[in-house]
């Protein structure tokens, strides 16, 4: 039950803009949901799920038939619920 992982542009950028260790632990945690995403996900507002990633947060769409993991916004947890 492998589900795929996908960028949005915007938060490709955000991801690619950060230290390489902050980017390392955030493509760690994103191959661990790619196995078992509902462990680490906590629902948010509609069809979004949070996924925490220490002081940043990714804000990310499941698509259950395709098996794709959508990663729509990425940021620090101060910023990414405005």
């Amino acid at each position: 039950m492998v589900f795929e992982v996908v960028f949005n542009r915007s938060a490709y950028k955000t991801l690619e803009s950060l230290p390489r260790n902050v980017q390392e632990r955030v493509y760690a945690k994103l191959k661990l949901i790619e196995v078992s995403p509902f462990e680490y996900l906590e629902s948010f507002e509609g069809d979004y799920y949070k996924l925490r990633i220490g002081d940043y947060r990714a804000l990310i769409e499941v698509d259950f038939d395709k098996r794709i993991i959508f990663v729509r916004e990425l940021d620090k947890r101060e910023r990414i619920y405005r």
